[in-house]
């Protein structure tokens, strides 16, 4: 292994002890935090001038790296949010960094000290309940395909899974006895159990009975019996909407996404008066506070509170004409 006194012994280091061995992150944490370090390392090359592989751990200063967010922005165009997913990998690195190189802490701190930029958050999208059931009607269950995305996409809805536990669920991983449930390996490799319906119990129980192609073992898989892509959830999930768009055209004012299913989830146990906490745990969030969005975005519990006030005294005005001798000297 390289020095760890050099950048490319503590990147290495980072990686493969901090990332892979000791945090054991998902391989997409991983596919991020590498895509924002070598367009750091080539910004890097273009303004010192010194190939990636001989840089010195103090060129990576907070100067550089500030310099470095304001082009991706001015030159690729990111919006402030990814800028802060950009910011958020080299943070991790710098606390990294921060044991291994003890004598820089200054240097790292003023890395470290760089703040997020603020972006505005719109209001979370979710699907009312006739949307859900007109999506659910979209896909044509005389195919196998239809078949597949119409439990695919109950299950969605019914446990608010994100995309990438959705696709990584085996046949093994659904539990259609006494207490169904499905189980799936969250966020930062957490596991974690969702009841399901009687419902999508049904649903699923008629497509295990399907002969599974190419003997794959995932739940629901690709025509050749892979795995899913996001992209490819996205690209149906893309079809079906347009198709319910005609037995519900307020879908076409919205943009559904795989996150909407599962933001879509949330709203309905926060409408049943599910507290807090407990969908925290449901959706596998690691703080409750994540859950706030929900609680912004819910109009219904906004209503309830306001018609639990005592509304302030206010009596309307009413227009009078004014006095048409004055009006004519007004005019003068």
């Amino acid at each position: 292994m390289k020095p760890r006194a050099t950048l490319a012994g503590l990147l290495e280091g980072f990686f493969t002890q901090r990332l892979l061995r000791q945090r054991q992150v998902s391989p997409h944490t991983i596919r991020s935090y590498r895509d924002t370090f070598r367009l750091l390392l080539r910004f890097a090359h273009q303004q010192l001038h010194t190939p990636p592989a001989c840089l010195a751990f103090t060129a990576i200063d907070a100067p550089l790296i500030a310099a470095f967010l304001d082009d991706l922005e001015q030159r690729r165009g990111i919006t402030a949010r990814s800028r802060n997913l950009r910011l958020t990998a080299i943070r991790s690195f710098f606390h990294y960094a921060a044991y291994e190189e003890p004598s820089h802490a200054a240097q790292i701190q003023r890395v470290l000290a760089i703040p997020g930029k603020r972006h505005p958050r719109a209001l979370i999208s979710f699907l009312t309940r006739p949307e859900i059931d007109a999506l659910l009607a979209a896909p044509d269950q005389r195919t196998w395909f239809g078949r597949r995305d119409h439990a695919l996409l109950l299950v969605a809805v019914q446990t608010g899974l994100r995309v990438s536990e959705l696709t990584g669920l085996q046949r093994a991983d659904a539990a259609l006895g006494v207490g169904a449930h499905v189980r799936c390996l969250g966020k930062g490799r957490k596991e974690r159990c969702t009841p399901l319906t009687k419902t999508t119990v049904a649903v699923l129980k008629a497509w295990l009975q399907e002969p599974a192609r190419r003997n794959t073992a995932t739940l629901f898989p690709s025509a050749q019996g892979g795995r899913l892509s996001p992209d490819s959830v996205a690209d149906l999930l893309a079809k079906h909407v347009a198709r319910a768009c005609h037995t519900c055209p307020s879908l076409r004012s919205k943009r559904v996404t795989p996150h909407v299913l599962r933001h879509t989830m949330a709203m309905e146990l926060l409408q049943a008066g599910v507290d807090r906490a407990v969908i925290a745990l449901w959706l596998g969030h690691e703080s409750v506070e994540t859950t706030q969005i929900y609680l912004e975005a819910n109009l219904a519990l906004k209503e309830e509170i306001l018609a639990k006030t005592t509304p302030p005294d206010g009596t309307p005005g009413r227009y009078r004409a004014g006095d048409e001798l004055l009006a004519f000297l007004n005019q003068l």
